[in-house]
């Protein structure tokens, strides 16, 4: 037995090898499914199919060599996927070449392999029912050679979060901000500087300028560096029936010509701002020269942001202006003579300036301010050459003013403001003899709203007191009401209005002062988009304490603007003023009536 197993075993090991082939078969159909469907790369570079090997080809063919030369063996395709689950192909061996790699055996038609002893069934194609199964379906169309990771990795411009900076643009009209307009009655209610005006002078210009509404005819201006600058100039001839604003029986009408010129600025900074406004004018009268005169008025306003919480004010201010002949202080300097026909219109000048600081501490906020502000009069000369001194009614004010204010919200705020001045007069004592220098304190309660954006500005009410130095001027205790209101009634119509209190300085013997109260409302109404309409009127009241003068007047001013373009406006004014008073020789009628030309260049 031991024999014959061994022998058995001695032949084995001496006939030739014969490789086995293990060709899978569906266990559904009882086909066999072709291992050497699969995937190559195709020259485009993408995966595609193995083809079915034509009858004459080698399986293998080209795969013998590491570098697989793609001219020799299997055809690929790109029309379709063959499934992951497909075996590799087992290599034979040819029997009589043992050891000997059978990758160069061809395949017939009837899956017959020449050169092997295989006798299994052809695996030429895999089943109908393995491609449903494991095979993706065909793709659409052709393959694409595009890069497509420019388009999955690059975000679109609507998701990336860079932020957008904005430079300023030239050529587009600033927004309506609260620049420096008209400054001498708004000037006048937020500033002391009303103590120091002699009364009636604010009757003597007309309202403050138009607001425009319609960006198609705002002026443009200029860049300058950070700066945009709007300069106007208007030229305009009309007539005067009353230029020295004196009495009936002495007034003397006149043609007159009015040149304006103005001067806008505004600083384009990203924190702090620097804006002013600049006017001047003069009105020549041909035919009653001494009734010519200028005028001029500014501000220049400085803000810089130290911190979130901290910012410095700085503030300059002038004004230039003429008195009227009738004015009761001029006549008692004169001696109470009928000097009116006989005197050119002195000048006045009032100039000052402010320096404070605002902190803020989450909703209540503290300002402290210190101004100074200077009153000069000119002498008048009359007919014969007599000149009337003035240099007693100079003097410098210096004030100091304390506002604490809430923010209950962002449209409105409460705030208690105190004021305290001295003012002191270059003399000591004035032509009568009398010390003038004087010290008050006023104290007020107000706000500053802005109702869902129509309704703007502050109002304020409270008391004032004066003491003076010389013990024959009594003490002064008066009301306080100021206001400063803007009011976008529509789109088309913007409502103005300004009121003020004070205590005015007089040279009128045994009077301590005046109490004037200054009142102005205007309506500005856009007929068109090229023709607006501006209405309005002043109310002047002066009492002079220890005295029976007493003084109403009353302005009103009809203005219409038509804009030819941007740059060129027709413009029609008619002023109206008017003074009543208890001072002989100090009532006065005047009507004026203007048609210019306004150019912003």
């Amino acid at each position: 037995m031991r024999l014959a197993v061994a022998a058995l075993a001695l032949a084995l090991a001496a006939s030739p090898a014969r490789a086995q082939r293990f060709d899978a078969t569906s266990p559904v159909s009882g086909q066999p499914d072709n291992p050497g469907i699969g995937q190559d790369t195709a020259p485009n570079g993408l995966p595609a199919l193995r083809r079915r090997i034509p009858d004459g080809l080698s399986r293998d063919d080209g795969r013998g060599s590491p570098g697989g030369d793609a001219t020799s063996g299997d055809q690929t395709g790109g029309d379709s996927l063959s499934s992951p689950l497909s075996p590799p192909t087992i290599p034979t061996q040819t029997q009589g070449q043992p050891g000997v790699s059978q990758l160069n055996t061809r395949i017939t038609n009837g899956g017959q392999r020449t050169g092997g002893s295989g006798t299994t069934p052809s695996n030429l194609a895999p089943s109908n029912l393995l491609r449903t199964r494991a095979a993706p379906p065909r793709r659409i169309g052709s393959a694409t050679r595009r890069i497509t990771q420019e388009v999955t990795q690059v975000p679109s411009p609507a998701l990336r979060l860079t932020p957008i900076i904005q430079q300023p643009v030239v050529g587009v009209p600033l927004p309506p901000v609260a620049a420096p307009v008209r400054t001498i009655l708004p000037l006048l209610a937020i500033s002391p500087a009303l103590g120091l005006l002699t009364p009636g002078f604010i009757l003597g210009t007309d309202l403050a300028r138009a607001i425009p509404t319609d960006p198609a005819y705002a002026p443009i201006g200029y860049q300058f560096g950070s700066f945009t600058i709007l300069p106007t100039f208007a030229q305009s001839l009309g007539y005067d029936s009353n230029p020295d604003q004196t009495s009936r029986q002495f007034a003397k009408g006149s043609v007159a010509l009015r040149t304006d010129a103005s001067l806008d600025f505004q600083s384009n900074w990203s924190s702090s701002s620097f804006q002013g406004s600049l006017r001047g004018s003069y009105l020549e009268t041909p035919q009653n020269e001494a009734a010519s005169r200028p005028a001029a008025d500014g501000v220049v306003r400085l803000r810089i942001d130290a911190n979130r919480d901290l910012h410095i004010d700085a503030e300059g201010r002038f004004l230039v202006d003429t008195q009227r002949t009738g004015n009761p202080n001029l006549l008692a300097a004169a001696g109470n003579v009928q000097v009116a026909t006989a005197t050119s219109r002195p000048l006045l000048a009032v100039y000052g300036a402010s320096l404070g600081a605002t902190e803020t501490f989450n909703r209540l906020s503290v300002t402290l301010r210190g101004s100074v502000d200077r009153s000069e009069f000119d002498n008048a000369r009359l007919s014969d050459g007599t000149i009337i001194n003035q240099s007693d009614r100079n003097l410098n004010q210096y004030s100091l003013q304390l506002r604490t204010a809430y923010e209950v919200n962002p449209d409105f705020s409460p705030f208690v403001d105190i004021t305290g001045d001295t003012r002191v007069y270059d003399l000591r004592r004035d032509t009568t003899g009398v010390q003038r220098d004087s010290d008050g304190i006023s104290l007020a309660v107000g706000a500053s709203f802005g109702l869902a954006r129509s309704l703007t500005g502050e109002i304020s009410a409270g008391i004032q007191h004066r003491t003076y130095v010389d013990p024959t001027l009594r003490d002064i205790n008066a009301p306080l009401v100021n206001a400063a209101l803007v009011w976008s009634a529509s789109p088309l119509t913007t409502v103005r209005l300004t009121a003020a209190t004070g205590v005015t300085e007089t040279t009128i013997p045994g009077s301590s002062g005046i109490f004037t109260d200054v009142a102005t409302l205007e309506v500005q109404h856009d007929l068109l988009r090229n023709l607006s309409l501006v209405v309005g009127g002043s109310f002047l009241q002066n009492v002079y304490q220890n005295s029976t003068i007493r003084e109403n007047g009353f302005s009103a001013t009809a203005r219409l603007d038509y804009h030819f373009t941007r740059w060129l406006t027709l413009r029609g004014t008619y002023i109206y003023q008017q003074i009543n008073s208890t001072q002989v020789g100090s009532s006065f009628r005047d009507n004026t009536f203007l048609l210019g030309l306004r150019v912003n260049p």
